[in-house]
């Protein structure tokens, strides 16, 4: 793993003295209190730290191992889905292998809950879980770098301004991927960079690129090296977005003056949001492995989003949000022209709209009129794309 130095996450043998370093980290310690005692941590951050210290010593000071770390973080990140969500579900997991590493490739809705709530399922239903990709934007706090190379992370470098820089970084990363597949190490890995803040799911063919980089030399045509990573296609869908008033005032700002710059801090910010922030019902679909690959990254990456979008789960609140953009479901279809992976309307009581409209109502009131539409296209574009995806021969469709 040497040559994987620079990006790949920390070994066993490197556990112990990271978490050391973080139990005698104030900054760490300030956060953590600000998790566990929020009105404490404010008139008394002192006094908190140390107690906060003790605690972390005593539960978490003598892990040597990863796996003993997330097995022990574990019980932790189920109450805060509990406390976040009002139920968390899945499909598919009873398709994959759990004796097989697969190259999770999802949808990206949020920085953190995301990958957070794929491992979730995936050690709840006795799988492994996997490591983690995380642009190195959000390695610039030196505590959030720390628990991320913790929790199997590993660093997709970003921004860089010299191609011969860009090449021997995604040949680096794609050599990580590949041999973390081929060590039986699964991997997650968002299928564009940054997150879909109009909440259209959509795969960038370079990414699909990447993954093929470091087996070119290999004799491996595309299609065989594709299947040799068993990716899956991973739908994640929120009933609620913690971040939707932030990221449709990001869409309209670029919308109107052309760009968009993040204030100090505003990733952090919206970590927090994301992981504390009400969800609602969140549905996790897991594809069946690609087996059959297309020969070429772009049809490839046209495969993987048919499959998103035609498993995407989804809730009252995008119906809702469908409609009062001026689209009605049954204008476009009718139940025997759609899978039973697309939800209608029918599936809701009226009660539960009633509840989905009274829940979006106030969210767009709690919002400047100017970001509206953009708040409701982020929850209405998942039913449209739902819909293409479905729609009779979409199967047989390819991008231009």
């Amino acid at each position: 793993m040497q040559e994987f130095d620079a990006i790949r996450p920390y070994s066993d043998e490197e556990t112990g003295s990271a978490i050391q370093r973080l139990v005698n980290d104030p900054e760490f310690l300030d956060m953590i209190a600000r998790f566990k005692s929020p009105t404490l941590s404010r008139w008394a951050p002192a006094l908190v730290r140390v107690w906060i210290k003790r605690w972390l010593v005593s539960n978490f000071g003598h892990l040597q191992r990863v796996d003993d770390l997330q097995a022990k973080v574990s019980g932790y990140v189920s109450e805060l889905v509990d406390h976040t969500t009002t139920r968390v579900t899945q499909s598919g997991l009873e398709n994959l292998d759990k004796h097989s590493a697969h190259l999770f490739i999802s949808n990206h809705r949020d920085i953190v809950f995301d990958p957070m709530v794929v491992n979730y399922l995936l050690y709840a239903n006795g799988f492994n879980t996997t490591r983690i990709a995380i642009g190195d934007n959000l390695l610039a706090n030196r505590v959030f770098a720390e628990m991320m190379r913790l929790n199997k992370s590993f660093v997709v470098r970003r921004n860089m301004t010299s191609p011969r820089e860009m090449r021997d970084a995604y040949i680096m990363l794609s050599g990580f991927i590949n041999h973390s597949i081929d060590t039986n190490h699964s991997i997650w890995i968002a299928q564009r960079e940054g997150r879909a803040k109009d909440g259209v799911d959509a795969t960038d063919p370079a990414i699909i690129k990447m993954f093929y980089m470091s087996k070119k030399k290999s004799g491996l045509d595309f299609a065989e090296a594709m299947n040799r990573l068993h990716i899956v296609p991973v739908s994640i869908a929120y009933e609620y977005d913690p971040c939707d008033v932030d990221k449709a005032t990001e869409l309209e700002t670029r919308a109107r003056t052309g760009s968009y710059t993040k204030a100090p801090g505003e990733d952090t910010d919206q970590i927090m949001k994301g992981l504390t922030g009400f969800k609602g019902h969140v549905h996790v679909h897991f594809g069946a492995p690609i087996a059959d690959a297309p020969a070429n990254a772009r049809d490839l990456a046209a495969r993987i989003d048919r499959e998103m979008h035609a498993n995407y789960h989804l809730h009252a609140s995008n119906l809702v949000a469908y409609r009062q953009r001026g689209i009605h479901p049954q204008a476009h279809t009718t139940p025997d022209t759609v899978t039973d992976a697309v939800v209608t309307a029918e599936t809701w009581s009226p009660a539960e709209f009633e509840a989905a409209e009274a829940e979006m109502e106030r969210r767009l009131e709690h919002c400047e009129p100017a970001i509206r539409s953009y708040l409701l296209d982020m929850y209405a574009n998942p039913v449209v794309t739902a819909l293409q995806a479905n729609e009779p021969g979409a199967d047989h469709q390819t991008d231009d």
